[in-house]
């Protein structure tokens, strides 16, 4: 464990049994500063639960599978089951870490405690940064399913903004609008798998919405299959929502270890579901070449009723993420700004709401500023690969835990490491190229600001 980490686990500190004293006192306390209030613990194993779903089951599950079609073909179902294991190791991962380590912040926190400040640094900086660009793009995609085009910048900004409200006046509306999101996403997705399983044959023609036309691989090969296991992935990888709202559950060895895999678990099936679903009522080839598929599938059904539901349940889907995604960012950069890691300001806890509104706030304004100037369609690639950054971080520090500390077998974080990194691999060269600038940005701002006190602490002294 580090010597400079930001909670001192030493005889000055104190223990309460296996945890800190820090935890029982309400006061988090960053190095060389001053102790600042910890988060108010409200968050059962349901509101958990709630979150996590409301991460992964976002936008991605309503288009994700056309391009997964495209590379695995009829193995697509393989490609599931390969993102399934490296999802899972990843979980557990960060679930037992959640454990050790329950502040705001997440692998950032996990990082800095057990690698040193550099890796948490990393893991941190890739999230806010990669992840911010994230919610831009949701937003704009929320505007542009609702209004025409000459109105989507202004629409997206609405969107961000008030998202960003809700998530700046505390974790029980977040929880409580993603729960709302969840059900009403889950029961159309149901409603539409069993209708098309009714009345449709099998392999039924898609009624094709601007499809491309491109078809999958008539041979599938293993390239191919884990380019799938790729995209599936990032499609339903939102379960570090739970693990970085650490601060706010409720007894977290015991709420945390019950809801990650809970969700995961719910996710998965769901997402199993609905695969078999379109493999076997539309075929990987039409599938292949659908540009949104679970649309395109409640057309074919013919119910007019159920394709305005699935319009909806995506924006919804996608307002759900999205707000999982602010409540995450902005504890990550709390616990960043408790570190110095980000301007101090952001960690302020809001005395009414108990949030971290300054952080929120100030995310959802540079969400909305992003919208504005931004061009996004290619520009968000870095998020991928700083998403695999942030999960080889937590099973690298997961690796490390002692025996004490672990609550799976070591060989879960080393699978998760090596299926990270095998992703990372199979990543597009652009997605890497910006990856590595948005880290590079990242450590050179750091340095500077380090050489900054440095130089200020001098002449002080001197």
């Amino acid at each position: 464990m580090q010597p400079s980490q930001s909670v001192q686990h030493s005889a000055v500190a104190g223990e309460t049994g296996r945890h800190p004293v820090w935890l029982h006192s309400g006061l988090v306390t960053p190095t060389g500063s001053a102790p600042t209030p910890a988060l108010r613990r409200v968050i059962g194993t349901g509101g958990a639960v709630a979150i996590g779903l409301a991460a992964m089951v976002g936008a991605g599950v309503f288009t994700v599978w056309g391009p997964a079609a495209a590379s695995a073909g009829s193995l697509l179902l393989v490609g599931l089951a390969v993102a399934a294991v490296v999802a899972t190791a990843n979980a557990l991962s960060s679930a037992q870490l959640a454990v050790r380590y329950p502040e705001a912040g997440g692998t950032y926190v996990y990082g800095r405690r057990r690698l040193g400040e550099w890796w948490g640094f990393l893991a941190g900086w890739s999230f806010v940064v990669g992840k911010t660009a994230s919610c831009a793009a949701m937003a704009l995609a929320i505007a542009s399913a609702v209004v025409p085009p000459v109105w989507q910048r202004p629409v997206g900004v609405a969107v961000a903004l008030a998202l960003g409200l809700l998530a700046s006046g505390g974790v029980v509306r977040t929880v409580r609008a993603s729960l709302v999101a969840v059900v009403f996403v889950a029961a159309v997705l149901v409603a539409l798998m069993v209708t098309a399983m009714l009345i449709l044959v099998p392999v039924a023609p898609l009624v094709a919405d601007g499809g491309s036309g491109v078809v999958g691989s008539s041979e599938p090969t293993l390239l191919g299959v884990l380019q799938a296991a790729g995209l599936l992935f990032f499609a339903f990888a939102g379960y570090a929502r739970m693990a970085t709202l650490g601060e706010e559950v409720r007894d977290p060895r015991r709420t945390l270890v019950r809801a990650i895999p809970l969700a995961l678990g719910i996710a998965l099936a769901l997402y199993l579901t609905l695969a078999w679903v379109l493999l076997t009522r539309v075929g990987p080839t039409a599938l292949a070449g659908s540009t949104a598929p679970v649309v395109d599938l409640a057309r074919a059904v013919g119910s007019p009723l159920l394709n305005v539901l699935v319009t909806v349940a995506a924006v919804v889907a996608a307002a759900g993420a999205m707000l999982a995604l602010f409540a995450g960012i902005g504890r990550t950069a709390l616990g960043m700004a408790r570190e110095g890691d980000l301007p101090r300001p952001l960690a302020r806890v809001s005395g009414r709401s108990g949030a971290p509104a300054a952080a929120q706030l100030t995310v959802a304004v540079l969400v909305a500023a992003i919208v504005l100037v931004a061009d996004l369609r290619g520009a968000i690639g870095f998020s991928s690969f700083g998403v695999l950054l942030y999960y080889f971080v937590a099973n690298l520090a997961a690796v490390g835990q002692p025996r004490e500390e672990r609550l799976f077998p070591r060989i879960i974080p080393c699978v998760g490491m090596a299926g990270t990194l095998l992703l990372a691999v199979l990543l597009p060269l652009p997605s890497v190229v910006g990856g590595l600038a948005v880290v590079g940005i990242g450590v050179l701002i750091r340095l500077v600001a380090r050489l900054f006190v440095r130089s200020r602490r001098i002449v002080q002294d001197g």
